[in-house]
C-alpha cells in the first residue's frame, strides 16, 4: 500500500487525452466500469478537494462519471486526565479516493481541481485500486467470488490466525464470511473469517 501511494510527478498535459475513453475498463457488455482512484492533494487540503470536485461534478452533470469521493479516516479512542476523547485522523494524508470512470473530461474534471497534485499512476495514466486494495482499505464493500463449500480445507491469509490451516464448516455467502475449524494450541477451535481473509487449499 505504501508504494501504490507514493508520490508520483505527472503534466497537467494528458498525453493520454485521445486513448483515455477507448482504454476505460469495461464490463462484458461494453459498458465503461467505475474504479477507485487515487489522487495526492496538498497536505491538509484532503476535504477541501473531496467538497470541490463534488461540486464541480454537480455544476456539470458529471455524476455518472465520477460517483463518489473518499477522504478515508478512522476514529482512535485517547485517554487523557482519566477523559476518553475520540479524535479522527486521516488514514492517508495528501490522499483523497474517488470512484470515477476515466473519460477525457472527467480526468480533466479530476486533475485540475485546485488542490490536486496528480493522481497515482504511470505519469498522467491513473491506475485504479484492485479489489483486494479496495477491501483492505475499507472504502467499499467488495464482493468476493468464492469457490467453497463444507468440507474444504483453507488457509488463512490475513489477520490473526494467518497461516493457521482449516476445515470450512459453514459458508454465508451474504455475509461474505464463513467459520472455520482450526487446530490451536492442540484443540480444534471454531473461528470467523471474512472471504478475503482465506484461500482454497
Amino acid at each position: 500500500m505504501e508504494e501504490l501511494l507514493k508520490e508520483r510527478t505527472e503534466e497537467k498535459v494528458n498525453p493520454f487525452a485521445e486513448d483515455l475513453k477507448e482504454e476505460a475498463s469495461a464490463v462484458a457488455d461494453g459498458t465503461p466500469k467505475a474504479n477507485w482512484y487515487v489522487i495526492h492533494t496538498y497536505s491538509g487540503h484532503e476535504n477541501k478537494v473531496k467538497v470541490n470536485i463534488e461540486k464541480l461534478v454537480e455544476n456539470r452533470g458529471m455524476q455518472d462519471l465520477v460517483l463518489k469521493v473518499v477522504v478515508p479516516t478512522e476514529d482512535r479512542v485517547e485517554v487523557k486526565d482519566g477523559q476518553r476523547k475520540v479524535k479522527t485522523r486521516k488514514i492517508f494524508p495528501g490522499y483523497v479516493i474517488v470512484k470515477m470512470i476515466v473519460t477525457n473530461e472527467s480526468w480533466y474534471l479530476v486533475r485540475n481541481t485546485q488542490g490536486v497534485t496528480g493522481f497515482v499512476g504511470h505519469g498522467s495514466d491513473p491506475i485504479p485500486l484492485s479489489d483486494e486494495e479496495v477491501r483492505r482499505m475499507g472504502i467499499e464493500k467488495v464482493f468476493i467470488h468464492l469457490d467453497i463449500e463444507p468440507g474444504d480445507s483453507v488457509k488463512v491469509i490475513s489477520g490473526p490466525f494467518e497461516s493457521f490451516m482449516g476445515t470450512v464448516e459453514e459458508v454465508n455467502f451474504d455475509r461474505q464470511v464463513l467459520r472455520v475449524r482450526i487446530s490451536m494450541f492442540g484443540r480444534e477451535t471454531p473461528v470467523e473469517l471474512e472471504f478475503g481473509q482465506v484461500t482454497k487449499l
